[in-house]
């Protein structure tokens, strides 16, 4: 007769499980809750102790800690030295482990937790026994996942247990036991003034397959936080649409980050990771005006966030639209009828109230993975230093601190020309950055509202040509952190030309 130990927090399909196993010849040994469940379903099951020949101890802190148990895990059944010592000493093989772990992370994500409870949910038992089962593979049949019972008793009646099957439950187990150690690694981390430690211990779950990656011979999955961040793409809602695709993915994700700086009312527009509409208003239709305004062409096929409730009117045109996504705190019912019309738009909620994250960016680089603190910096119309003869008007200086929060969500070499609450347009991921300036110039050119715009650059200019294209096409006040050896040349070519011109001293590439 073979033996099973049971030792489960997630009762989930435990007792059939047990069944099967017993049924299949295997005397069932279990511990505390799982114990109890598997005896009132009128299972034949003994406990721990008859095993170990020792009481569970220290509030049940330990139990299966013992060399009954993990000898009998770990005897390699192929060497005769490890079968003789186990019988010198008395000890039975185990041939199966189904245990689960201690719930940490559920533990954790309850309001208010306490350090002294979510330490509590450490499991120490659990992964020494699933490791040690893994280990010895081979021999020891390890299951971590309840979804599995079932295949095991297949396998088990069928002659199905190959050398594949059971190597595949011994990934599992490492996989998940990592994943654990790593997310108290995290909480443990939480409080520390370290930001970048010597080792990096992150986990992430399976949130969806994606139907294929940035193009569609390339495969791809979405992964998240186990630990979730409220406001992000992989917290949010979807109610209606296809699938979300590795595209739609990193597009909101860019668009989200746009949308959170503003406070008042917001719609952004995303194509490619790029903003190609942002527009502010008294209220959500004013804004959606605004930032279709901004470039009616390239909105199509694009992402939108909305930061207010979607009312029928903003929706009714959001509808005479192609658009991909639609992301908002809520819809009103009569303006999701009219866009749930579009069976394949995406249409999502997402808290917005929860908008304050310090997570740090992560960008994945061949061979390794780069970490970098979130370019959240903002300066304000106080942070500006005029360094130009001409003073920008008040006007001026309300667009152009719009223009230096909206520049650091483009691709660099990055260029804007805004209104106070508008892009007019947007030169991005150029190789130089006269040709950004070209290109929002012209854009912006088209726009009824161009005499009041402005410029924006996400890094300073290398040298006068920008300043002096700029002010031959009307711009009147510019703003840009300096930084050149060539700062002095363009501050000339300003006041020759007669516009304004301020510096910030922050940089905000975007790579």
């Amino acid at each position: 007769m073979k033996t099973a130990l049971l030792s489960v927090s997630d009762k989930t399909g435990i007792v059939e499980f047990a069944q099967n196993l017993s049924k299949n010849n295997y005397r069932l040994v279990s511990t505390g809750g799982t114990k109890k469940a598997i005896e009132e379903a009128g299972v034949t099951v003994i406990g721990i102790e008859e095993i170990t020949g020792f009481p569970e101890m220290l509030d049940g802190r330990v139990k299966t800690l013992h060399p009954r148990v993990h000898a009998g895990l770990l005897a390699r059944r192929d060497l005769a030295s490890h079968m003789d010592a186990l019988r010198a000493h008395d000890i039975q093989t185990i041939d199966l482990v189904a245990v689960n772990l201690y719930p940490f992370r559920e533990t954790i994500l309850k309001p208010d937790v306490t350090e002294a409870e979510a330490i509590e949910q450490i499991d120490i038992g659990g992964p020494s026994m699933l490791r040690s089962a893994a280990k010895n593979f081979q021999s020891v049949l390890p299951v971590v996942d309840p979804a599995d019972y079932s295949d095991v008793i297949t396998a088990i009646e069928n002659d199905g247990l190959t050398p594949e099957f059971k190597k595949g439950l011994a990934l599992k187990v490492f996989q998940h036991t990592s994943a654990y150690d790593a997310l108290i690694a995290q909480y443990l981390a939480k409080d520390s003034t370290e930001e970048y430690p010597a080792s990096l211990t992150l986990t992430y779950n399976k949130k969806q397959a994606l139907r294929y990656g940035e193009n569609s011979d390339q495969s791809a999955s979405f992964y998240e936080d186990v630990i979730p961040v409220p406001f992000s793409i992989a917290e949010a809602k979807q109610l209606h649409g296809k699938e979300l695709s590795y595209n739609n993915i990193k597009d909101a994700d860019a668009a989200l980050k746009m949308a959170k700086e503003f406070i008042a009312p917001t719609v952004v527009a995303v194509k490619h990771m790029n903003p190609c509409g942002i527009g502010l208003g008294e209220n959500i239709e004013q804004a959606w005006d605004r930032a279709y305004a901004a470039d009616s062409t390239s909105i199509f096929g694009g992402i939108i966030v909305l930061n207010r409730n979607v009312d029928l009117a903003t929706a009714t045109k959001m509808h005479a639209l192609f658009l991909e996504i639609i992301i908002a705190p809520s819809f009103d019912d009569d303006a999701f009828a009219i866009l749930a019309k579009k069976k394949n738009l995406r249409i999502m909620t997402l808290d917005f109230g929860a908008v304050e994250t310090k997570e740090l960016e992560k960008v994945s680089v061949m061979g390794g993975m780069l970490l970098q603190e979130p370019d959240n910096k903002v300066e304000h119309i106080s942070d500006f230093k005029v360094v130009t003869k001409v003073q920008p008007t008040k006007e001026q200086l309300e667009a152009l601190e719009f223009g230096q929060i909206v520049v650091k969500h483009v691709k660099s070499n990055a260029i804007v020309i805004v209104a106070k609450d508008q892009t007019l347009g947007i030169g991005a991921g150029q190789m130089n950055r006269i040709g950004s300036v070209e290109i929002a110039i012209k854009q912006a050119e088209e726009s009824p509202r161009y005499g009041e715009g402005v410029m924006a650059s996400d890094a300073f200019f290398p040298m006068d040509d920008c300043v002096e294209y700029a002010a031959k096409h009307g711009i009147k006040a510019i703003v840009q952190p300096g930084g050149s050896i060539k700062d002095q040349a363009s501050i000339d070519k300003a006041d020759e030309l007669g516009i304004a011109m301020v510096m910030t001293g922050v940089r905000h590439f975007r790579h």
